[in-house]
């Protein structure tokens, strides 16, 4: 008897360590995008203007990505992020086509439910289809347009929506903070079972207003708008260390796009300005900041050099998780989980960026666009240089560029059905901003 007792508390010990190792073995994911933030506005991308002490930290301690690409557009970035496919696939090359593309595209929180995965959204997603709960997600606030802050803009949000439910943002309420509070709400509430939260920020999207810690007659407001943003992110880190979940919780911070118009003079680094911002298919419309930190996983204190671009996150999710995809559409992202663990895994050779019906390939070196001009970054983020004569190495490049977008196609797919800014067509100024 006494040894069949033994036998029975072996094989009961042994269940449980299979099932805190399968639990442990599914992170917890939270995807923190910023809105409009570019590599020019973050401190540890070398920023000249911007402190972000709490971002930096989550770079110390995992692994700084200098070579993350996605659309210039924080409609056509989130399709792509959403998605893990190209626009010229699933329709999503500007503003408006987003709004109305297959609601079946946005696979993320559709394959963390497949994995057994409690999910939420919080923020911006009046740029994607129908809403959140159509997609794959339990949990919603989310709030139409972009920059809502408070309920004294013209032309801005006054209401937000809580899982269905219509709200009225109050004369003191501060939209950043409405987030923070609900987004630590969900992860209490299911902090036992593990979750994804898909965390679009209001930050740093103009028309910016002052913070609850900006002082009266503050005159730059993008400085109080991202130190803001960054307080948020250390309060959820600090928040996820007291809940005992910081050590299973992988966090990606990245950026939409590149910064926006208004703001990209000041986003310069040692001194430098950037090629390209928000809106444009410069280096720095689609070049962003992206961070991954996961404790005891990704390696501390590393900046990796290796090309990614935005579709590479949905089939890293289900590597990670053991989500499924369907087998019957192709996806266009290449895994970046061994990285992720510190592995060499099977690095990109190349990214592929559109917006409308511009598009462009670029490898470490070399960039080919839609017209056809070669471009060398060997200087990006700073500069970028027509190839107007032709060299052995600058030939070899544009055969393998070539033949890259050839197998691709994007001139066969899904043609632009916008003005060719990629932006709203309501809009009456479609310039970068």
């Amino acid at each position: 008897m006494k040894h069949s007792l033994t036998l029975l508390a072996v094989f009961v010990l042994a269940t449980l360590t299979a099932a805190h190792a399968a639990a442990v073995s599914k992170p917890n994911v939270v995807f923190i995008l910023a809105d409009d933030l570019g590599i020019g506005n973050v401190g540890c991308y070398g920023s000249d203007h911007y402190k972000t002490p709490h971002i930096d930290k989550l770079a110390t301690e995992g692994t700084r990505f200098t070579h993350c690409y996605t659309a210039a557009l924080c409609g056509p970035s989130r399709a792509m992020i959403m998605s893990g496919r190209y626009a010229f696939r699933n329709g999503s090359s500007n503003q408006d086509a987003c709004q109305v593309m297959p609601n079946k595209e946005l696979q993320l929180a559709r394959m963390f439910k497949s994995a057994g995965y409690r999910t939420a959204c919080i923020g911006k997603w009046g740029q994607l289809p129908g809403e959140p709960v159509d997609s794959g997600f339990d949990d919603s606030l989310r709030f139409n347009g972009s920059g809502v802050y408070r309920n004294t803009e013209p032309g801005k949000a006054k209401r937000y929506s809580l899982n269905g439910s219509e709200r009225k943002l109050g004369d003191t309420e501060y939209m950043p903070d409405l987030m923070h509070m609900h987004l630590m709400s969900f992860i209490t509430k299911h902090k036992a079972e593990p979750f994804f939260v898909y965390y679009p920020m209001s930050n740093v999207h103009g028309e910016l207003l002052s913070t609850p810690d900006s002082v009266t007659g503050s005159t730059d407001l993008m400085s109080d708008n991202i130190a803001y943003m960054d307080k948020l992110v250390g309060k959820l880190v600090a928040e996820l260390e007291k809940l005992k979940l910081r050590d299973d919780t992988l966090i990606i911070f990245m950026g939409d796009n590149g910064t926006g118009k208004a703001q990209s003079k000041r986003a310069t680094i040692a001194g430098r300005a950037l090629s390209g911002m928000k809106g444009t298919m410069l280096e720095c419309g689609g070049l962003v900041p992206m961070i991954a930190s996961w404790p005891g996983k990704t390696p501390s204190n590393k900046v990796s050099t290796q090309l990614i671009d935005s579709s590479d996150f949905l089939v890293t999710f289900a590597e990670i998780t053991g989500g499924h995809l369907p087998k019957d559409t192709i996806f266009d992202g290449t895994s970046i989980a061994p990285q992720l663990r510190g592995e060499a895994g099977r690095p990109r050779e190349w990214v592929f960026n559109q917006l409308a019906s511009m598009w462009y390939v670029r490898d470490a070196r070399w960039k080919l666009n839609e017209k056809g001009e070669l471009f060398d970054m060997s200087h990006a983020p700073f500069a970028e240089k027509l190839v107007a004569t032709a060299t052995p190495d600058s030939t070899v490049a544009r055969a393998k560029l070539a033949a890259v977008l050839a197998k691709l196609n994007p001139a066969g797919g899904i043609p632009d059905s916008g003005d060719g800014t990629g932006r709203h067509a309501n809009k009456k100024n479609n310039a970068p901003k």
